[in-house]
């Protein structure tokens, strides 16, 4: 396992300028990275290998972007799953039983095929956040809490991070055997508030997971057994998510995002809510697309 107690810094790879950037992943086949701007309602692609670039205007709050196995892409907005091809949302896949004030948040695809995403309260008020599991139908699988965050996958497919942002903690849930229910676990780090609050979660491909601290101006790397590895600095202070890209995928892309924040603090923080990039110290993991049955 890859280790370091050293502070890396991210660099700045595209100055959206995103009120609230967030699910960034990296899809292989078209060397593509994209993202969401939730706030904007809107779908971002970096294509870095030739500079180009694409936002798409979706509308709703679209907060994470997975592959489907026949090409296309699965949105999540509002309260609803999304087909989205060529840029543009051609049907409702599913819709999600939830109170009116939950939209989705973020979301992650297992070996099986199958995609785990969170709800949240818009309002950050209510515990009325959940983890769901879709197969080609939408069930609840538990995670109760304000506003989830993750989950993500082991790459053996057996363990699954959740995190309860509010809380700060980070649990983990063993879902050998393809479990639908998240019924036990332990906490696998508690973030101290000073610190930030932790947001979106990804796994490498050692196994270890990396964390955006929201108002903590960084990214961190933790190993399996849960230790502190390494801190990327990151010069604004909401972090929200990781995904590894590059055709070795050792590029860790990180999306930011400027909403709440006052004209004194974008000031000393010009550049939050852009897309940045920083150099990792191991490769991520390659996307599963969601199985469609």
């Amino acid at each position: 396992m890859t280790e370091s107690s050293g502070t890396a810094a991210a660099r700045l790879v595209w100055p959206c300028a995103a009120l609230l950037g967030e699910g960034p992943i990296w899809l292989a086949e078209t060397r593509t990275l994209w993202f969401v701007d939730i706030k904007r309602g809107q779908l971002h692609a970096l294509m870095p290998q030739g500079g180009g670039r694409e936002t798409f205007d979706v509308g709703g709050s679209p907060s994470f972007i997975v592959p489907l196995n026949d090409g296309a892409l699965l949105v999540g907005n509002g309260g609803k799953l999304q087909r989205l091809e060529r840029g543009v949302v051609v049907k409702t896949v599913a819709e999600i039983d939830m109170p009116t004030h939950n939209r989705t948040n973020d979301a992650t695809v297992g070996p099986d095929g199958v995609l785990w995403f969170g709800t949240m309260d818009d309002r950050e008020r209510a515990p009325t956040g959940r983890v769901y599991r879709f197969d080609g139908a939408v069930r609840e699988a538990g995670g109760a809490c304000t506003i989830t965050n993750g989950p993500a996958i082991s790459p053996d497919g057996r363990w699954l991070y959740h995190v309860d942002t509010l809380a700060g903690l980070i649990w983990r849930f063993d879902i050998d055997g393809g479990a639908a229910e998240l019924r036990t676990g332990t906490v696998f780090v508690t973030i101290d508030p000073a610190d930030g609050h932790p947001d979106g979660v990804t796994i490498d491909s050692e196994g270890c997971l990396w964390v955006g601290l929201w108002g903590g101006w960084c990214v961190r790397r933790y190993s399996v057994a849960g230790a502190l590895l390494e801190s990327v600095a990151v010069p604004c202070a909401n972090v929200t998510k990781v995904a590894f890209g590059g055709d070795d995928l050792r590029t860790g892309y990180v999306t930011t995002a400027r909403v709440g924040l006052s004209e004194e603090a974008l000031a000393g923080q010009p550049d939050a809510g852009g897309l940045f990039a920083f150099d990792a110290p191991a490769a991520g993991l390659r996307a599963h697309a969601v199985s469609l049955r």
